[in-house]
């Protein structure tokens, strides 16, 4: 079984990551789903989508958690049944998932790629960083700009925030790994550490 990275970010909340190798069946072996997250898994379409679901109740085996123990809100935001804070993410063959024992969390994986550039314009004033010539830095900047909205996002929960207009990220040096990010919604404003790493053409970025 191929869990990839743990990292423990303080003693409460920790960070793990999977790299999908496996088959549906080796997924399968060793987790036990609800009879709901068996028909979720069965109406899923695309074998890298059932592997990404079941390689996530591994993480969980991890943290000594168990299918059972999520449940999902009326926004599709995983909770846990303990109180306990809980974010998942799956890109291609990598997922993850970010626990804290007691604050929101949020995290999201993504593939490096060409198209972000296309897109950039709809969740950040692109503007900010033209000055980057480089393409490759570009698109490195522009995904973990929009990993960390998108683990925003995920912490806030609800449907009605726009990444252009309620989720600001600080500028950052790729070196220091860390930034600052604000959801500023319904005139409260609140911040967050956010960090990142790259591995493998993806970019892992977490909230909390």
């Amino acid at each position: 079984m191929a869990l990839y990275k743990t990292l423990t970010i303080n003693k409460t909340t920790k960070v793990l990551i999977w790299k999908i190798e496996e088959t549906i069946n080796e997924l399968k072996t060793g987790i036990t789903l609800s009879e709901n997250s068996k028909i979720r898994l069965d109406a899923m379409k695309s074998n890298l989508h059932q592997k990404g679901f079941l390689s996530i109740r591994h993480l969980l085996k991890e943290l000594n958690l168990t299918d059972a123990d999520v449940y999902y809100d009326e926004f599709g935001k995983p909770n846990l049944t303990n109180g306990s804070y809980i974010s998942i993410t799956h890109s291609f063959n990598f997922t993850a998932i970010i626990f804290s024992d007691e604050r929101p969390v949020g995290i999201d994986v993504e593939k490096q790629r060409e198209k972000i550039l296309k897109i950039a314009h709809k969740f950040t004033p692109i503007e900010e960083y033209k000055t980057i010539a480089n393409v490759d830095a570009l698109i490195s900047k522009l995904t973990i700009v929009w990993g960390a909205k998108e683990s925003l996002y995920k912490i806030f929960g609800k449907k009605k925030i726009r990444f252009l207009h309620h989720i600001y990220v600080d500028d950052f040096n790729f070196a220091d790994n860390k930034t600052i990010g604000e959801i500023r919604f319904d005139g409260k404003t609140d911040s967050y550490t956010i960090e990142f790493l790259e591995f493998e053409g993806f970019t892992c970025v977490y909230a909390y």
